[in-house]
């Protein structure tokens, strides 16, 4: 999966099709922290999933950095949410643009 966006294809989360972008399932900025260096390999860190620009963009509406590595380290948990599942629903209902 490369890190650009990829065109027309199903987003995880709402099930648009359209094109998708990276997320880090532990957000960059936590990378260099001790704590996530420790608990993690790098590979681990890097892993992300694909997922459109309107759920990618609600995501980090909701939830800060420190949550996101915290709580949300997999796809399972992001669905689980009840704040990202309303708004992957709502985005759901949107257009595709483009």
């Amino acid at each position: 999966m490369s890190r650009g966006g990829e065109s027309d294809a199903p987003c995880p989360l709402c099930g648009r099709t359209c094109a998708l972008t990276f997320h880090h399932l532990i957000p960059k900025k936590m990378h260099r922290r001790t704590r996530y260096r420790k608990r993690y390999d790098r590979q681990r860190r890097a892993a992300g999933i694909a997922i459109c620009r309107l759920c990618h963009d609600g995501i980090h509406d909701l939830y800060d950095e420190q949550t996101l590595a915290e709580r949300f380290t997999d796809i399972e948990a992001l669905r689980s949410d009840p704040a990202i599942r309303r708004h992957c629903a709502w985005v759901a209902r949107q257009k595709v643009r483009g």
